[in-house]
């Protein structure tokens, strides 16, 4: 092979590699809403935001929650729903492993409102009652079209799956309670809960651009804005 040929070969084959390499380089995904970097040599090694236990001091509550996840609770919010959320903040033992897991109660007519999970796809299983579950996809391409929704009623046993960072939700179209279970493939999948993070924010959004963006009167806005917005996850 001519030197050139060997030349053109080793150029194409360093481009390749190279080309490889950055195709395979990518951040991971977070699993905090941010992280603030600092310049000190003194600052704490963080692993998925937590400090990492010696192995040596490991047991097995490190791996065990013990809350009574299946035992009825009672709801008292005015959404009449309550979840149990076991994620990294109250299992350690879930760090790094990328998993979490809820259990939700449902009074007749409950209901966990419009909400995503930033972090992780979630797959919910009904164990009891009648559920009305719905999943609204990401914008479509043209800006005139609706954005679809994917809905079904949801018996004991029925699965539905709901990809990450997508608007979704469960309704008790039932006479009694509903129960179900939860999975992420995230260790803190986050949860946004759309009427509360727009209207119950702090401080307010302006009020005139939640009344320009939603296309109502801004007297409505405000209202909105002073009522009190709770929450369902423990």
């Amino acid at each position: 092979m001519k030197k050139s040929g060997i030349f053109q070969f080793m150029l194409f084959f360093t481009i390749v590699v190279f080309s490889s390499l950055l195709a395979d380089a990518y951040d991971p995904d977070p699993l905090q809403d941010f992280c603030i970097a600092v310049n000190d040599t003194k600052a704490a090694v963080f692993v998925n935001g937590k400090i990492c236990k010696d192995p040596k001091t490991v047991t097995a509550d490190d791996f065990y929650y013990p809350g009574g996840v299946s035992f009825p609770k009672e709801i008292t919010n005015p959404l009449g729903s309550k979840i149990t959320l076991v994620y990294d903040q109250i299992l350690a033992g879930l760090n790094t492993q990328g998993v979490a897991i809820a259990y939700l109660e449902f009074a007749p007519d409950g209901l966990n409102p419009p909400h995503e999970h930033p972090r992780g796809s979630e797959i919910f299983l009904v164990l009891e009652g009648t559920l009305y579950a719905g999943l609204i996809m990401s914008n479509p391409p043209n800006p005139n079209d609706s954005n679809p929704l994917f809905s079904k009623i949801l018996n004991p046993g029925d699965v539905f799956v709901f990809p990450r960072g997508m608007t979704h939700f469960q309704h008790n179209i039932g006479k009694t309670k509903a129960v179900a279970i939860a999975a992420f493939n995230s260790q803190n999948p986050g949860v946004m809960t759309i009427g509360k993070s727009i209207f119950g924010s702090e401080p307010s959004v302006p009020p005139e651009i939640l009344a320009k963006a939603f296309q109502v009167d801004q007297n409505l806005v405000e209202h909105l804005q002073s009522l009190t917005w709770t929450g369902n996850v423990n």
